[in-house]
């Protein structure tokens, strides 16, 4: 039984160093080891309270984000809209323009194969003329005196002829 209970001085001695341990951890360990964890609580509690108003401050950053998303859609949609309504007047004042230039450059060639036709058959007048004084030169040098008035009455029968 020996081994079962302790001895009395054993555990008298047990006694008193387990109080001296127990009081002098009390007055010099414990108050600074109280106080840290007091502290550490407190700066736990302070971080989650940070950590709680971040976590809310991220959420109206996001809704703020969202809404400035959301606004910057909708001025690209209008930008777009606005540049194609830009894009297709711009075509329509191409094609108006090449249009204009187009019938510009046919009435000028016009204008030009006219004014070169009439040119032609003033030309053709012209030689006809020639060639009708001298045909006529030929049959009628000996009855014929003037050839200048001879050739001013050919050229005005030769313009009233119409080619047209």
């Amino acid at each position: 039984m020996e081994l079962i209970l302790p001895q009395v001085g054993l555990f008298f001695w047990t006694l008193v160093v387990f109080l001296t341990v127990f009081f002098l951890m009390r007055k010099f360990a414990w108050k600074p080891i109280l106080d840290g964890i007091h502290e550490r609580e407190r700066d736990i509690d302070s971080k989650l309270k940070a950590a709680a108003a971040a976590e809310e401050k991220m959420k109206s950053l996001t809704a703020e984000n969202e809404k400035i998303l959301a606004e910057a859609r909708s001025q690209r949609d209008s930008i777009m809209k606005e540049a194609n309504t830009i894009r297709e007047q711009i075509l329509a004042e191409a094609k108006v323009r090449a249009e204009e230039d187009a019938a510009r450059t046919i009435k000028n060639a016009q204008l030009q194969i006219q004014s070169e036709k009439n040119a032609a058959i003033a030309e053709i007048k012209n030689q006809s003329v020639e060639l009708a004084l001298a045909m006529t030169e030929q049959v009628l040098r000996k009855k014929l005196e003037n050839k200048k008035e001879d050739e001013a009455f050919l050229k005005t029968l030769v313009s009233d002829i119409k080619l047209n």
